[in-house]
């Protein structure tokens, strides 16, 4: 069977450059897009999941990390810091800053559904950011009501966990690669 190249198929791209030590984060939703993209594995392509309702938008960009298996059966996903929206299927190399810790309530199941913080590596108005404690409290507190209003639409429930920096975001990843 003949390798698959990334162009074809992002999931087999190395999550992390390691002679950079940075992110290599696919984007699956632009920010300030009313529509949810996903990545179908078995078709090899974007495809639409969802639309959400009128006023409502997604904040950041939010994209996944090649080769890792999150909680919840996906890639990790990672939402991105950057000057402008990018479009679905884009690699950016990004910058950690943390994790923002969270948990669904689907029924009686609960799902750990964290999301990584990363700064892409070309920003401007990010550039400072180095971690996720540089970010206003209202920052986090915004995302919170997002994910908690994002969830309810699919009749879920999101709580808010936490946040950790870089190196508790480096052993999710880690867990994650190992899974996949």
């Amino acid at each position: 069977m003949a390798k698959k190249s990334a162009l074809s198929d992002p999931v087999q791209l190395s999550p992390i450059d390691k002679k950079e030590n940075l992110l290599q984060v696919i984007i699956e939703t632009p920010r300030g897009s009313h529509n949810k993209y996903s990545f179908d594995v078995e078709q090899k392509i974007f495809s639409l999941k969802k639309v959400l309702p009128a006023g409502m938008v997604f904040p950041y960009d939010f994209g996944f990390l090649p080769r890792t298996l999150a909680e919840d059966g996906d890639p990790i996903d990672v939402l991105l810091l950057m000057d402008e929206p990018v479009f679905p299927g884009c690699l950016l190399r990004a910058r950690l800053i943390g994790v923002i810790e969270g948990e669904q309530i689907d029924g009686k199941r609960r799902i750990r559904n964290d999301r990584l913080l990363a700064v892409a590596e070309a920003t401007h108005l990010y550039a400072d950011i180095k971690s996720y404690t540089d970010l206003p409290k209202k920052f986090i507190k915004e995302l919170e009501e997002f994910f908690v209003h994002y969830h309810s639409l699919e009749g879920k429930r999101y709580k808010l966990l936490g946040c950790k920096g870089a190196t508790a975001a480096f052993t999710l990843i880690q867990k994650a690669r190992k899974a996949a």
